[in-house]
């Protein structure tokens, strides 16, 4: 089995190395891939965004957001956190097979003392009822990846915030994360490895699954400088592109409704690949030209508060809604509440 340890802390571009070596990299031998992000979020391929986080405090604290090839849940990861792959080709036991490629990650926690790490249910690990680790796979054309992500100590306080359903109606047909307890590995570790930092626990989750003793002894898989341009350019293509991120998004249909001075107004749309579909505007404001005007405006329109507000730029708002504001509607348009 070879190594790889990205240098990178962004989210977008390891996932992107991910998926290159499991679409170009000899895997005459696996590949066994640690990489470590900075704060983000990672939807999975078929979630709805929207559904998923509360994206003002993602916007608001520079959380990397992208969505992943892999499907499964939704989850938050930052630099207490080390996430493990194994890229190989399907040998016709490996899909769904999750124990398969967790098993030595266990054993390598239950010799740091973590002895009561387990796989439950399909494809999470547990310890003491909570989750610390989810796992995903991603098949295609005879190879395969599975990967996990392993919370050595991460600041669990975001997770509860950014990854919030929001409280407003929203009706969507995308796969849903199921909310577990969880937990950080580290206070379950023998003294001696509960003051790692988390590279010291990437490399000795590394020589645990390699049997070495020395990362130096393990085979190495050293990326060229062809390799790089690749990783770049699936980065740019996917991993960091609004559409591959927002557009892949599944259909659903939003209610947002707020009462202000100069009246109540109700926006009910519909959202397919990021994009407004439809939107019919109710209220009692006061507006002397029709509002069909501005709902032709807005069907089309890129759901993003930069392309709305657009839109409110060109129109003559007091015409339409009196005295309620531009960016009153487009806060109440493009906000994300707060979740309970």
């Amino acid at each position: 089995m070879r190594y790889l340890a990205s240098e990178s802390l962004d989210i977008r571009e390891n996932l992107a190395l991910e998926t290159y070596l499991m679409e170009h990299a000899d895997l005459t031998e696996p590949i066994l891939y640690f990489y470590i992000n900075s704060p983000c979020i990672i939807v999975g391929r078929y979630q709805n965004v929207l559904a998923e986080i509360n994206q003002q405090y993602v916007d608001d604290n520079h959380i990397i957001l992208t969505r992943r090839t892999s499907g499964g849940g939704a989850v938050y990861d930052d630099l207490g956190n080390v996430s493990f792959s194994f890229i190989t080709k399907d040998d016709g036991d490996a899909v769904g097979n999750f124990k398969r490629f967790t098993d030595p990650v266990i054993a390598a926690l239950h010799k740091m003392g973590a002895t009561g790490a387990a796989m439950t249910g399909r494809n999470d690990l547990t310890i003491d009822g909570k989750k610390f680790s989810g796992n995903a796979m991603h098949v295609e054309n005879g190879r395969m990846f599975s990967h996990g992500t392993l919370m050595y100590d991460v600041d669990q306080t975001q997770i509860a915030k950014s990854l919030r359903v929001p409280a407003d109606k929203l009706a969507s047909k995308g796969v849903k994360s199921v909310r577990s307890r969880v937990t950080n590995l580290r206070p379950y570790f023998d003294a001696a490895y509960q003051h790692l930092t988390i590279a010291e626990f990437r490399d000795t989750l590394a020589k645990e699954i390699l049997n070495v003793t020395d990362l130096q002894e393990a085979h190495q898989y050293h990326l060229t400088a062809a390799d790089k341009q690749g990783v770049a350019n699936l980065s740019a293509q996917y991993f960091k592109n609004w559409d591959w991120i927002y557009g892949n998004d599944p259909a659903y249909r939003l209610k947002r409704r707020q009462h202000f001075t100069a009246g109540t107004v109700e926006f009910d749309l519909n959202v397919d690949q990021g994009k407004i579909q439809a939107i019919q505007i109710h209220g009692d404001f006061f507006g002397q030209l029709p509002i069909a005007d501005v709902t032709a405006k807005l069907t089309g329109v890129t759901y993003t508060s930069a392309a709305v507000q657009a839109v409110f730029d060109g129109l003559d708002v007091p015409s339409y809604f009196g005295k309620i504001s531009a960016k009153e509607l487009v806060d109440l348009l493009t906000r994300q509440p707060q979740g309970k």
